[in-house]
Order: C-alpha cells, then structure tokens, then sequence
C-alpha cells in the first residue's frame, strides 16, 4: 500500500508544501484600493470630474499549477515504482479577511499501485488564519484511487480468482482510498527564514485497517539574491523535512499465518529529506534527495510493492522474506508552475 504527502501543495505532503498567498491577497487588496483613475487632460488642464471609486476587490482567488517529477515521493514512499510521474491541481480560495482564508482543492498524480489503480486523485478543504508572522492551516484531505484491482488467493470472489500479485506473491485490495484531518503551522523567522511543523491523521491509512498519525517539521532558508553567478530575477533556497508515521495494525485482510492472521502491526518509522530549490517567476525547479528508516522487508509488507522479491528481507510481518527498494534512499528533480489568478490580469 502506498501513499501520498504533497504536497503541497505540503504535504500530504504531497513533499513540500504550497506557498501561502495571504500576503499577495493583502497586497493586491492594497493595490487596488489605492488606484485612482487619471484626472487630466491631453492639454494638461485639470478635469473638473470627481475622481471615479475605486472597484472593490474580489474576496474571491484561484490558486492553480501543474508539475513533472522524475519520481513522484509521499512521506518517503515512492508512489510511481520510482518512474517520472505528472501532477496537477486547483484552488478556489475564498478570503473573510486579510488574515482568514478558505479554501477547497482537487489535484490529480499519475502513480504505479500494486492494484493497478488508474491515478490518485485528492479533494480537500480548509481554512488558513495569520497571526503577524504566524500561519495556521486546518483541513481535510481524501485520497482517491480509481480503477484498482483485488488480489488475495485467500478471499473468496474476484480477488481469489485474480490470485495474488504475480511477481511479489502481496495481496491488494481493490480501493486503497482513505482521509486523513490535519493542522499546521508555519513561522517566519525573517524574510529570508521560515520553518513549520504539522500533523495527520487517519482511522485507516490506505483502506488497511491501521490508524496512523504522522508528525513532520519543516524549515526553508531563500539565499541571499544575486546568488554566485545566478541573475537577481531567479531566487535560490534551501529547504528540509523530517517526519515520523505512527502506524498500528491493518485487518485481516493482511494477516499472515501462524504469526499475525488478524492483521499485521504495521512498523512506524522515519522519513527525512533535503533539496536545493531555484525559482523564477511562477517556475520552481527542485532537487531533492529522500529516505527512511524503514528496512526492504517491512517496507515490502507496508507497500505491497508489486516489483518485490528475494527470500532474504524476512522479518515478523514479512516472513516470506520479499523485499522492495520502494522506501529508499533516491534523488529526484520537479520542475513546477504555481499560478494565483493575479498572474493572469
């Protein structure tokens, strides 16, 4: 079973997560209210009309963007079987104020499942608050797999007639998707320095059985501009994540005989990351190295992976011994558009 962070859009990481535009909103509020229409003319005598009011500005913005990944990575995962990978999203956001902003999204990744679903496609919702340096995000993200199949020898019906993964010898179930209710909380120490932390949870992470609640920090330093021999016009940063998953026991759909036949306690574990990042204009180039913690054999009994083998990764919850790089160490680059509908006036 794999999953997905973004980001970020943050995330869920997806890994990374969306810039917060509630200082563009204020500034575009400011702009526009202090615009006035010209008062002379051509022969540069004064026009004796009042100057006209000023239109109110649009509570209302979109945010949207798309992406190319050499690998698509969720809290350390791959979720593309370390194959390039394309994600898109939308953004309608709503702002009660200056520092209060509502906001629902729907993005989409293309990934590689061990059930063969067809992509991973995210709704979500919630509300954003300033407080002087202080971002708060509160929401809910689901997690939508379409299209999967079910492989399980042991259940009787579709998934025993489809057997178990072909090359892993995993079982699947057929829908993987689940929700997770989540909080953050971003701080700018300087103009050059912010950093976060954030945490999720879900009742049952990936459709297993198994709750998780996941606790990530974050920090980002943008260099100082011009950086060596980069024009001023392109922004260089660097940024960090590290997080830990707190997972518990799956259904027995997982279990394995004689060990743990009403499910498996799956291995929480670490995942970390550090990239070297250059923006220009809405474009944002990324490299990014990614690991965890967790062996081949446990990442093979949380993930599935469909591409696992060997006899050699044996442990508790993996007495077959298969293993999966699937939750190494790799280095991927992404290369992003993030757009607000400021950008298209």
């Amino acid at each position: 079973m794999l999953l997905r962070e973004i980001p970020v859009r943050g995330g869920n990481g997806r890994t990374g997560e969306r810039e917060d535009v509630m200082t563009k909103v204020a500034c575009v509020v400011m702009a526009l209210s202090c615009s006035t229409t010209s008062g002379w003319a051509a022969d540069m005598k004064v026009s004796t009309k009042a100057p006209a009011t000023p239109a109110a500005a649009s509570p209302w913005d979109i945010a949207f963007g798309a992406a190319l990944m050499s690998d698509y990575n969720f809290r350390g995962i791959t979720q593309s079987n370390h194959k390039p990978s394309a994600a898109a999203y939308f953004e309608p956001r709503y702002n009660f104020s200056n520092s209060l902003q509502g906001y629902l999204g729907v993005s989409g990744e293309s990934i590689a499942f061990p059930n063969r679903a067809a992509a991973e496609v995210d709704f979500y919702a919630g509300i954003r608050t300033t407080f002087g340096k202080l971002v708060l995000d509160f929401g809910i993200w689901d997690y939508w797999y379409p299209g999967g199949e079910c492989f399980n020898a042991a259940v009787p019906g579709a998934c025993a007639a489809a057997g178990n993964l072909p090359v892993s010898g995993d079982v699947a179930k057929a829908d993987l998707s689940f929700w997770e209710v989540y909080a953050k909380a971003t701080y700018a120490f300087s103009d050059a320095f912010a950093a976060g932390a954030s945490v999720f949870y879900s009742p049952s992470v990936q459709n297993s059985g198994a709750d998780g609640t996941y606790l990530a920090g974050n920090a980002r330093y943008t260099l100082p501009t011009p950086f060596l021999f980069f024009p001023s016009s392109v922004g260089v940063f660097l940024s960090a994540d590290i997080g830990h998953w707190f997972l518990g026991t799956t259904d027995a759909f997982y279990g394995v005989v004689p060990a743990f036949p009403n499910g498996i306690p799956y291995k929480s574990y670490t995942n970390w990351d550090v990239g070297l990042g250059f923006t220009y204009k809405q474009f944002t180039l990324d490299l990014r190295y990614y690991d965890t913690d967790l062996g081949k054999g446990d990442c093979n009994a949380f993930t599935d992976a469909q591409n696992a083998g060997g006899v050699s990764n044996v442990t508790s919850i993996n007495p077959g011994g298969a293993g999966t790089n699937w939750c190494g160490a790799t280095f991927i680059a992404k290369l992003s558009i993030d757009l607000t509908s400021a950008n298209l006036k």
